[in-house]
């Protein structure tokens, strides 16, 4: 039965907005300031506007069928095969579908692993129906190359079909040398085994995917998404002249290839990455005269956002991250447990993994859209730039002679690093925020659980024949754990950590805001900040600095505060022990005056916190 309200349109008596009427506004705020200072950069140097209008006439990216969920990959990586084999039937029982199983030295494996062999696959798969509609995948390394061939004879044995079981492969042979820094043969030699291998699997009956081209190994090196969607095709196309030169037809080897991506916390930018592959992929499918087929893509949450400190935001930014990748497309998603940074996770970790992924598609039914992204303009707009960047580097890499030759001239490997370093240089400065780890840490955070086990030792690798620059796996928070690492030692040795004496100038109003983030800038490099009510007088601050024990003081409060008092006070400090006084704030004209009383250096935004930091513990002695 229809109401009056049925028809009620509640903008009705507005205006329409257009973006002229917004500009206006902003304006107004700016105050005569340049508008492109809203403008963001990506480390591609892609623009990205503070506002978009609708896009018109786009269409969806086509990606999984539709209104079909991504499946739901567990990480098998316990080196002990019994445990593994434990801990992957707890999960198919309770909502995944489908197993990753990482063997140790793996690119993926960070630290841990299965031992690749025959007995050890078979006791990690005991009791797993594989020929069930479970999707099983492989990450090997060097030493666990010939696990595709332990797993045919382990079909073989239970008299299972090759053809009826879901797996793939992750035969990667680049990926493998681009992460240890080198190769043991040619890459002629090298791409002959790789035909052959794949080619033999394929006789037996086996579906595929079998070759991964892993665009894990730039975004852990710390590269850019362009820099990682780049490899991620030069590599595909590498693999596609390999099956081709050993007698697949091109219409065939592209199905024998699939892609595994990094999503990381950078929501948009993921959601966009995602869909750039799948344009990429179908426009070298036609330059193949190919008509377009969606790629299998394999997503995994970024190890490099991964922390050790206050780990439970990780599941915060797995959440974003796995939100963007089923948003972009990806087939499949493994979500890396919380806790991995510190060790291998348990079984809580492991089952926020899993109910991460199930409570996203069960509960928010992100997979009932596809391409929900599509005429978002801004999702558009850097989805159409990420594809021009990525297209250029991609070309720069095939005429450098593909892949594997760009590794071996270092092109790859320098653009990574001059990435890495924009990178690096905004993490010090926290301008990109680590959240418990660069910023709003916590000293007195307990520890988080993880299990007990001995890893798999591997033989040496060899001799490499061909060398060059590696791409080793990073995590960004690694240098401001480092220094809360130094301050929970002096903490063991001596009782207490280091301290840092926050000295309060003015009432609650004047100090409050400065006080606050001079104690998360110090308490991020593990230097404990000792509060204090605010001061009028110098002789009682210095008494209480005094008795705080802290041998560092900074000053906080207002600017006008500091014109005031910052100057007595410094000298009261310095006359009272203080090995070292900060102020918190941008000193402007007072510098040369405040430098002259006893102050040494200045907390403020977008200054190097890591360097301060590092120094700090050095004043310390």
């Amino acid at each position: 039965m229809s109401t009056e309200t049925d028809h009620l349109q509640l903008a009705a008596d507005f205006n329409p907005a257009t973006r002229e009427d917004w500009r206006k506004l902003v304006d107004g705020v700016l105050k005569g300031g340049p508008f492109e200072k809203l403008i963001a950069k990506t480390y591609d140097g892609l623009s990205i506007e503070p506002i978009y209008q609708r896009a018109h006439n786009a269409s969806a990216v086509p990606g999984r069928p539709a209104a079909t969920p991504w499946q739901i990959i567990q990480r098998v990586d316990h080196p002990d095969a019994a445990a593994a084999n434990k801990q992957a039937l707890h999960d198919l029982e309770n909502g995944a579908n489908g197993l990753t199983l990482v063997f140790a030295g793996a690119n993926g494996a960070y630290g841990h692993g299965l031992e690749s062999t025959p007995a050890a696959l078979a006791r990690a798969l005991d009791g797993i129906y594989l020929d069930a509609g479970i999707g099983i995948e492989f990450q090997i390394g060097l030493h666990s190359r010939d696990i595709g061939r332990h797993f045919a004879d382990l079909l073989a044995a239970r008299k299972i079909a090759p053809e009826t079981v879901d797996v793939r492969f992750g035969l990667d042979p680049i990926g493998g040398s681009a992460v240890r820094g080198g190769n043991q043969g040619t890459w002629e030699s090298t791409a002959k085994v790789f035909g052959e291998k794949i080619t033999s699997l394929a006789k037996l009956g086996f579906r595929g995917p079998f070759a991964a081209a892993d665009g894990r190994v730039i975004h852990n090196a710390g590269g850019s998404e362009a820099q990682e969607l780049a490899f991620v095709l030069a590599t595909a196309v590498a693999y596609l002249r390999a099956l081709e030169d050993a007698g697949v037809a091109l219409d065939d080897a592209r199905r024998m290839i699939y892609a595994r991506m990094s999503a990381d916390a950078d929501q948009f930018m993921t959601l966009a990455k995602f869909r750039a592959l799948r344009r990429l992929w179908a426009g070298i499918e036609q330059s193949c005269g190919l008509a377009p087929e969606p790629l299998f893509v394999a997503a995994e949450t970024s190890w490099r956002m991964l922390t050790q400190r206050d780990p439970y935001v990780n599941m915060l930014r797995a959440t974003i991250a796995t939100f963007a990748a089923g948003l972009g497309g990806a087939n499949s998603i493994t979500v890396l447990p919380h806790t991995l940074a510190l060790g291998l996770p348990d079984m809580l970790a492991r089952r926020i993994a899993r109910n991460t992924q199930l409570i996203l598609l069960e509960e928010s039914n992100l997979e009932k859209v596809s391409d929900p992204a599509a005429g978002s303009g801004g999702i558009e707009d850097l989805t159409d730039h990420l594809c021009e960047a990525v297209w250029a580097q991609f070309q720069e890499i095939e005429r450098a002679g593909g892949a594997f030759a760009a590794l071996e001239q270092n092109i790859i490997q320098k653009k990574v690093a001059t990435v890495r370093a924009a990178r690096d240089a905004n993490l010090a400065k926290r301008k990109e925020v680590l959240t418990g780890a660069s910023e709003f840490p916590n000293l007195y955070e307990a520890a988080a659980s993880v299990l007990e086990a001995t890893p798999v030792t591997l033989p040496p690798d060899g001799e490499a024949k061909v060398r060059f620059d590696a791409l080793a796996p990073i995590r960004l928070a690694q240098p401001f754990e480092t220094l809360r690492d130094a301050s929970d030692e002096i903490l063991e040795k001596s009782g207490a950590r280091p301290k840092v004496f926050l000295a309060n100038l003015g009432s609650a109003v004047d100090f409050t805001a400065r006080a606050t983030f001079a104690k998360s800038f110090f308490e991020t490099g593990g230097i404990e900040a000792v509060d204090s009510e605010g001061f009028t007088d110098p002789a009682v601050l210095a008494a209480a600095f005094k008795a705080s024990g802290a041998s560092l003081a900074c000053l906080c409060s207002s600017d006008k505060v500091y014109a005031a008092q910052a100057e007595p006070a410094a000298k009261a400090l310095h006359g009272a022990g203080a090995r070292y006084i900060y102020l918190a704030g941008r000193p402007g004209e007072l510098e040369t005056a405040l430098r002259a009383a006893g102050v040494n250096d200045f907390v403020f935004a977008g200054g190097n916190a890591l360097t301060m930091l590092s120094e700090a513990y050095n004043r310390i002695g």
